[in-house]
């Protein structure tokens, strides 16, 4: 990674400062065979005949804001794309950050896919997805994620995932990226942009800086992703009313971060949007094998976390998921024919004290009364066959989740088991007991590890389902080595997890893989030229972020003109090599059409903007 530079900032007497620009490191440049599709391509939600698919474009040229482009998507059982079984058309615009979502129908269950998307004569990265089964299962494999700090070190997680290309799709269970001010991290590694992000450009820029990770834009091209949101895709310690994270006023209201941090979710994340309604909890079918519950514990219906020593944690209208979500589940679990009930959710589900003490409200111990309603729910009507999966706290667990007259010897009195899968990378925070400790006070606890990274690959069949815990050699360097941590099993009619001598494996051959860009392309390859990325908003008020790639470090000129041709500033920038962004204050303009223009010793680019 690079050092930090100094930026030459030289401004035309009399006009107040445009433009800001990040002197911090910054990630690899843009890969030029990806062009204009360098955000990769990515699937999800898929059902027995149906899958989203997903891509963004980066236009060579500027467009009028709202202005439509028109793209080209197709679907093929074969990876060379010569057996077509779908085709279609679909519009995109800066207005969703020229991000591209389609739901193809019409699809066979069980089946492999392969998938692309044309713009301007180009063909994006091929991408590899596999729909459900629509009645009978014998199996099914899930590699199950969370937390994924980008700064904190690299995606190997990932990386070893798309190596073993033994599983069905990748569940994702919140905290996709963090939303904090960049900080120097493992190698350099520094999230864009520099602000903790609380605008909608901030969001759309975070996002865009994530999927251009070679490890993310890998695995999402590798496999159909199932996903929720947690916390930090809005702010840290998100509930419907606010965060931890937010300071109502001086950083805006709520509700305004909430909507852009949503929208931008659903923009970039291959997740099925239901009409104009922005929640996120739904049920996935694999056949009669399993339903997949995906449930927001966050932004849907949580309540304010409370201390521990607050008596109103006992309330028992107190609720983490809402009336209507809890409700929701509730139905659908009552009315389950599947074999297997999983749920997957942000939040440790089974509890957690140390001396009698709960330890975080944050998880499902700080709404006791709506965790005991739900047990009660789920024993009352004899559901079968209850299965949490849990991300949140960066760390592993496998866990009973005990009730009246719990046994831990036996398993009696456990309502269900519950997979805690630790961390892709962010950082594991110190619990202050070691796992012997918190296991002792907590029998229901069957096993911890409080520092390793990695993830859990979930393989469910009509016997039994098993978890086995992979965890990374390391987060540090570029790496797929990963070594077994625990694995654990529950059996079909049991409710308590016990040991496996033995890891779990396909019991048939997966889908041919996608073919991958080589990683070791240099950035210098993009015909040493300038490259857009985007705009945020686009119109705006007061302020808008521009990005762009630069091939090499050097001189740049900026200039704002106006739609008559008139120069109102010209600007003179050192800048950096990859991706950069410019802040744009317009206070200053008056509302009406600009052009933005950035020229070097070899390329001349344009970006129109609005101002209202």
């Amino acid at each position: 990674m690079k050092n930090r530079l100094l930026l030459l900032l030289l401004l035309l007497t009399g006009f107040k400062p445009l433009f800001g620009q990040n002197n911090f490191n910054i990630r690899s440049g843009l890969m030029p065979q990806l062009a204009p599709f360098y955000h990769g391509v990515a699937s999800g939600d898929p059902l027995s005949n149906r899958v989203i698919i997903w891509t963004r474009i980066t236009p060579d040229s500027p467009t009028q804001p709202g202005e439509l482009l028109t793209l080209n998507w197709r679907v093929s059982t074969d990876v060379a794309m010569n057996n077509i079984v779908a085709t279609g058309t679909t519009n995109t615009s800066s207005l969703r950050d020229y991000t591209v979502k389609v739901d193809v129908t019409g699809l066979n269950p069980k089946t492999c896919y392969f998938y692309d998307f044309s713009y301007g004569g180009v063909n994006s990265l091929i991408g590899r997805m596999k729909t459900a089964p629509e009645t009978a299962a014998d199996s099914v494999r899930f590699a199950i994620v969370s937390c994924s700090d980008y700064e904190n070190g690299y995606f190997n997680a990932y990386a070893s995932i798309v190596e073993r290309n033994d599983v069905d799709a990748v569940l994702h269970l919140g905290d996709y990226f963090y939303e904090y001010v960049a900080s120097a991290g493992v190698d350099g590694r520094l999230a864009e942009p520099s602000n903790e992000i609380i605008s909608i450009s901030d969001y759309r820029s975070r996002y865009s800086h994530y999927r251009l990770d070679e490890d993310l834009r890998n695995i999402h091209q590798q496999y159909a992703f199932i996903t929720v949101w947690d916390d930090h895709e809005s702010a840290n310690n998100a509930w419907k009313n606010g965060a931890e994270n937010h300071t109502e006023g001086t950083e805006g209201s709520w509700t305004t971060r909430k909507a852009s941090a949503k929208q931008a979710y659903f923009e970039w994340m291959p997740i099925r949007e239901l009409n104009s309604d922005t929640s996120i909890y739904r049920k996935i079918s694999y056949g009669n094998l399993l339903n997949l519950y995906m449930l927001d514990t966050r932004l849907e219906g949580r309540e304010v976390q409370l201390a521990a020593t607050d008596q109103q944690t006992n309330n028992p209208d107190r609720t983490m998921l809402g009336i209507d979500q809890y409700n929701w589940l509730a139905n659908e679990l009552g009315n389950s024919t599947a074999q297997w009930n999983i749920i997957g959710q942000q939040v440790m589900m089974a509890p957690l004290k140390a001396f009698g003490v709960v330890l975080n409200t944050d998880q499902w111990d700080g709404y006791p009364a709506e965790r005991t309603k739900l047990y009660n729910h789920v024993l009352d009507n004899n559901i079968q066959n209850l299965v949490v999966l849990t991300g949140d706290i960066h760390t592993s667990w496998a866990n009973d989740l005990p009730f009246a007259g719990y046994n831990s010897s036996t398993g009696a009195g456990s309502v269900g088991v519950e997979y805690v899968i630790t961390s892709v990378t962010s950082s594991s925070s110190p619990i202050g007991f070691p796992s012997s400790v918190i296991s002792a006070a907590n029998p229901h606890i069957k096993w911890s590890d409080l520092s390793k990274k990695g993830y859990l690959v979930l393989d469910i069949n009509q016997q039994r389902v098993q978890g086995d815990y992979w965890f990374c050699e390391n987060i540090t360097t570029h790496s797929t080595t990963v070594s077994l941590g625990n694995k654990f099993y529950v059996n079909s009619g049991e409710r308590f997890l016990r040991n496996s001598s033995t890891v779990s494996s396909r019991n048939h051959s997966n889908c041919e893989q996608a073919p991958m860009i080589d990683p070791t392309i240099n950035v210098s390859e993009l015909n040493n030229e300038l490259v857009w990325i985007g705009a945020y908003p686009n119109p705006f008020e007061k302020e808008i972020t521009v990005q762009y790639n630069a091939a090499t470090q050097g001189k740049i000129k900026v200039k704002v003109i106006s739609q008559e041709g008139k120069l109102l500033q010209t600007i003179d920038y050192l800048t950096l090599e990859g991706l950069n962004y410019l802040k744009i204050n317009g206070e200053n303009l008056n509302s009406g059409t600009y052009q933005i223009q950035i020229t070097d010793s070899k390329s001349n680019k344009l970006m129109r903007i609005v101002k209202l």
